[in-house]
């Protein structure tokens, strides 16, 4: 996913310079001098006018959006009218003449049937009212993913050069938007399916022995066991939650505590527990089920099979815009290129490594990936023998990154 969104960027930043270029000359007659220069103000009002129509260009082509961006595009390039068509019919006709809004599918047809760009002539628009200012246009194809899903066109009253190549570069900026938005949906889509995939993977072990933890507590400690039971009815209830992508990380410490809890019931006095949390991050978002799997790997696979007490410390530090986390134990450890198969998604690992722990680190690296970029993935530091510490970094503030209410 992360590879997608490098080309659809550079394709905007372009295509916004040669928009810039395009349709400079067709506002200077419009705007009276102002700002540094004249060119500066043309620069404000076309960046805006592009910034207000991407907002509406994201969240897709339908007609409510194409008639919120059509307003703002009709600005940047300032012909007599502006029509949305998809592939079945007109969206939206803003400007002059919308007594040619029904001829508007019928020149979109050919640039859907062959995805270039027409030229429209008066021929191409017939019309009987003198004054109308609807002599002449240029539509342009609108292409996501390489598939041709709509068009752009743009009126005037006489043929112009500078107009058509200022539409096509328009239509190539507009397709960028609408890919952007796609992909946006994607990654949420994507997002959905990892947060199911991993609900799906809470250790049933963990679910069999917590039961029977606190089973074994029914008839020698009653208040024990109903505690035991109030901390998994919690547990499950916050781990199989229908919520949002996010939470706050002072949310998952408390989930991450019920689960301790009740690996505690099991273990006795072998698992020890150490929480050093920065009360300034607590408040941080960070992508719901990011801390338990790395508890529950470092639990069960670091501890769970060592003689003796093992130690478990989970650690939350400030560092300036961004936060860090950290779970670390001091257990059997891993060998670093089987970890590091398993974060890549190796389907050839065995089955006791795939099953739970490993999956889950896979599942939460491919998530922080997705939101943050690359460089936000797990650190994984291990070694035979030698334990593991696992950690990631999460910006404290980054765009579409919040709890919902």
């Amino acid at each position: 996913m992360q590879d997608g969104l490098h080309l659809p960027t550079a394709l905007v930043v372009t295509a916004v310079f040669l928009v810039l270029m395009g349709v400079l000359w067709v506002r200077r007659r419009r705007l009276s001098r102002g700002f540094l220069s004249e060119e500066d103000r043309i620069t404000y009002e076309t960046l805006r006018s592009g910034s207000q129509a991407a907002r509406h260009l994201r969240e897709g082509l339908n007609e409510s959006n194409a008639a919120k961006a059509a307003r703002h595009l009709r600005l940047m390039l300032g012909g007599s009218a502006l029509a949305f068509c998809d592939t079945q019919d007109l969206l939206v006709w803003s400007g002059h003449g919308d007594h040619h809004k029904d001829q508007a599918i019928g020149h979109a047809r050919e640039v859907l049937a062959h995805g270039d760009v027409v030229v429209l002539r008066r021929g191409d628009l017939p019309c009987d009212r003198p004054e109308c200012d609807v002599r002449a246009g240029v539509v342009a194809p609108l292409v996501v993913e390489d598939r041709v899903i709509g068009t752009l066109a743009a009126y005037s009253d006489r043929p112009s050069a500078g107009l058509a190549r200022a539409t096509e570069q328009v239509a190539t900026w507009v397709s960028g938007q609408l890919e952007l938005g796609e992909l946006d949906r994607e990654r949420t889509r994507a997002m959905e399916a990892e947060l199911r995939s991993l609900r799906a993977q809470i250790s049933p072990h963990f679910i069999y022995n917590s039961l029977g933890a606190i089973a074994s507590f029914v008839r020698t400690d009653p208040d024990r066991a109903r505690e035991l039971l109030l901390e998994f009815a919690d547990f499950t209830r916050y781990a199989l939650r229908r919520g949002g992508a996010f939470t706050t990380l002072a949310d998952e410490l408390r989930n991450v505590e019920r689960y301790l809890v009740l690996e505690q019931a099991r273990f006795g006095d072998r698992l020890q527990v150490s929480l050093l949390v920065a009360p300034e991050v607590l408040p941080v978002t960070v992508p719901y089920l990011a801390l338990q799997p790395l508890v529950e790997n470092a639990v069960r696979h670091g501890l769970a099979d060592k003689v003796g007490t093992g130690t478990v410390v989970i650690t939350a530090t400030d560092h300036g815009d961004q936060a860090e986390i950290a779970v670390e134990d001091d257990g059997a450890g891993s060998d670093p290129e089987v970890v590091r198969r398993a974060l890549d998604g190796d389907t050839g690992l065995d089955h006791d490594d795939r099953d739970g722990g490993s999956v889950g680190l896979a599942n939460v690296d491919a998530r922080l990936r997705q939101i943050y970029g690359d460089d936000h993935g797990l650190v994984v530091e291990t070694a035979e023998g030698l334990g593991t510490k696992v950690s990631f970094r999460v910006p404290k503030y980054a765009p579409g990154v919040h709890v919902h209410p």
